[in-house]
């Protein structure tokens, strides 16, 4: 039982629950009543272990598993750009890959992160994202994960993120935290 280890927790669904079946991408559906166990609890979403598979369940779902959703996110009325931008490099630190415990930024996934103020007062943030491999079937979960955690920020309109793979990634791209943490350092 490689799924979970000792320091996972059990859960019993408690409603039907919307789940991306990791690392292939697929959405499913889990019902209620189905058991498993919490591996990771990072950033806001779950990844969950049943019947030999692992899941991601979003962090919207998290009363399916009997926790509390992530807190809404405030700015400040008089709000810098500058303000905005450190909210949502903040808010790229909380997008995981299900199967890694290191948020995209400290993996070095982040090429760029850039943004525009509309005549309206909103806000359009830019991101160009890599995955750690071309071919993980994660890449389109993670870029939906970063554009809706990015578009929770009061005054963001609209995220454009687009995936790319020039250049192409690689581990000495990784901070000295995320690799101490999956043990390349």
């Amino acid at each position: 039982m490689s799924g979970f280890s000792l320091s996972s927790e059990p859960f019993t669904l408690m409603r039907d629950c919307s789940a991306v079946m990791v690392p292939q991408g697929d959405v499913v559906s889990l019902p209620a009543g189905q058991i498993g166990y919490i591996t990771q609890a990072l950033g806001g979403s779950f990844t969950v272990y049943v019947e030999g598979n692992l899941f991601r369940i979003a962090g919207k779902d998290a009363d399916a598993l009997g926790k509390e959703p992530p807190a809404p996110i405030e700015v400040a009325a008089d709000a810098t750009n500058a303000d905005v931008e450190k909210l949502a490099w903040d808010q790229l630190r909380t997008v995981f890959d299900p199967e890694i415990p290191v948020n995209v930024v400290e993996l070095g996934l982040v090429y760029d992160l850039s943004l525009e103020q509309t005549e309206s007062g909103q806000r359009k943030v830019y991101v160009k994202l890599t995955l750690t491999a071309p071919g993980c079937g994660m890449g389109d979960i993670l870029v939906d994960d970063a554009r809706t955690k990015l578009e929770m920020i009061p005054t963001v309109a609209e995220a454009d993120v687009d995936l790319v793979f020039d250049p192409p990634w690689s581990h000495s791209m990784m901070s000295d935290a995320a690799k101490l943490e999956t043990g390349m350092l």
